[in-house]
């Protein structure tokens, strides 16, 4: 092996979950109790002193070790490979995890697998944008259009979209794209928050939140809903009378709907003036996403974070079966595939609002949005990114919205980097934080017993 060629060297891995459930955080219509969790990867290479690739899926507590196992399976296809091939061309790490034909079977191209993939996908490119000193946002910007199409995996969506279709659609989105970088740098990309709005508040601190969310300077806000329908009146009541008519209002049921159900239910909200109603049934459900659009209009329809992959993307569009694409940074074969939607969304003009929240990804998605922004759909009209404020202190570049805007990030690379005092803290089930959770539940365990057992002798003795 040549010494003169940089290689990667290891890839370590990391189960990392922060107790969110605790405080009601991420509560909605279906996931009651979620601990937000990051199953972690970190590309290291034999360069002294040189970057790593950091990357990470996100998942909500239990299975969070099936993702990091994974990961772990697609360690053969990056250990030893060229540095400079892998940055030079991400794509060929995408073929390679993605054509593993014994892996595949495991989707293909969907579910825990695919998810890994986007794992390690989104380390390479955060690696490569930290040898070439850019943020992935521009350096995904500055690349040539020709470029860029190479990176896209065309199967099975050619139908909808051609390479030259694609690569006409990059070149136009060169077109202004100086001044539109300068806007972004000065102004940032327009953001929504959920903060307010998870199912496990009380109508009183819904209320605070939407207020602090207006006034600071949010024009949209989104409220969970789908779990009992006159409770969904009452906070939506609520939240209208906090944010005044003019803040948009968007309502997101987490899948929790049959069809029917879910247009009785939008329909039972539109006094509100609800702008999306967000998942209102399955991901995998194209039709069903149609019949629901057509019901409720003008209300629109908006999903995408459990969309699997730019096929079922496709579709959604083909079908005309949403007015908003909620592409997610983790979801699919990470940033290769994101492309592919993007362009997509951009063929057929539907608007991008990223899925973000979580464990880093407001960090991640505000790249790829910011992107279609500067060098593919030249607007920010009717976009805007999900913004939710936990977490973000774990992150050696935590995302920064100021005035209801993203600021654009200026630190090389996709912004996936943990602090490392965090990965050590939050490992599970062996780090600080979660050892002594268990030897605190350990100890009420035994106190209890202790409690019984001790009732149990009075009674007996009595």
């Amino acid at each position: 092996m040549s010494t003169d060629i940089t290689r990667v060297i290891a890839m370590d891995t990391y189960d990392i979950r922060f107790p969110t459930s605790r405080q009601l955080d991420g509560s909605d219509a279906m996931n009651p109790d979620p601990d937000y969790s990051a199953a972690y990867l970190v590309l290291r290479t034999d360069e002294p002193g040189g970057p790593e690739g950091h990357g990470f899926t996100f998942t909500i507590g239990r299975g969070n070790d099936v993702q990091v196992a994974a990961i772990e399976a697609l360690r053969p296809h990056v250990i030893g490979r060229s540095v400079e091939e892998l940055c030079a061309d991400p794509g060929l790490v995408s073929r390679a995890l993605i054509g593993d034909s014994q892996l595949r079977w495991l989707g293909p191209e969907k579910g825990v697998m695919h998810m890994a993939v986007g794992a390690v996908v989104n380390a390479v490119w955060d690696l490569a944008a930290k040898r070439q000193r850019k943020p992935l946002w521009q350096l995904l910007a500055d690349a040539e259009p020709e470029w860029l199409v190479s990176q896209v995996d065309f199967r099975y969506i050619t139908d909808a979209l051609t390479p030259e279709e694609a690569l006409d659609l990059l070149r136009r989105g060169k077109e202004g794209r100086a001044e539109r970088e300068r806007t972004l740098r000065a102004q940032g990309y327009p953001a929504y928050t959920t903060s307010p709005g998870w199912l496990g508040y009380s109508d009183e601190k819904l209320t605070r939140l939407a207020e602090e969310a207006v006034a600071a300077g949010f024009t949209q806000i989104k409220l969970k809903v789908g779990a009992d329908l006159a409770d969904d009146v009452r906070r939506c009541r609520a939240a209208r009378a906090a944010v005044g008519p003019d803040v948009r209002l968007a309502v997101d049921a987490n899948q929790r709907w049959n069809v029917a159900e879910a247009i009785d239910w939008t329909l039972a909200l539109a006094e509100f003036d609800p702008y999306w109603v967000e998942e209102p049934t399955s991901p995998d459900d194209i039709l069903g996403h149609a019949r629901v659009r057509a019901a409720v209009a003008p209300v629109k329809v908006a999903t995408g974070e459990h969309v699997q992959n730019r096929i079922v993307f496709k579709q959604l569009l083909q079908a005309d079966a949403v007015d908003i694409v909620q592409l997610d940074a983790a979801r699919v074969g990470g940033v290769n595939e994101n492309l592919a939607i993007l362009l997509l969304a951009a063929k057929f003009g539907v608007p991008v609002c990223p899925h973000a929240g979580g464990v880093g990804l407001c960090e991640l998605v505000q790249h790829l949005a910011m992107f279609d922004y500067v060098a593919l759909s030249g607007t920010t009209e009717d976009r805007v990114i999900e913004f939710v404020d936990h977490l973000h202190e774990h992150f050696t570049h935590p995302a920064v919205v100021r005035e209801g805007h993203y600021t654009a990030p200026l630190a090389p690379g996709f912004s996936a980097d943990m602090r490392a005092e965090s990965l050590a803290t939050f490992a599970f089930p062996d780090g600080p934080f979660w050892a002594a959770d268990l030897a605190r539940r350990t100890a009420a365990e035994g106190d209890a017993v202790e409690d019984v057992v001790a009732a149990d002798v009075v009674e007996v003795t009595a």
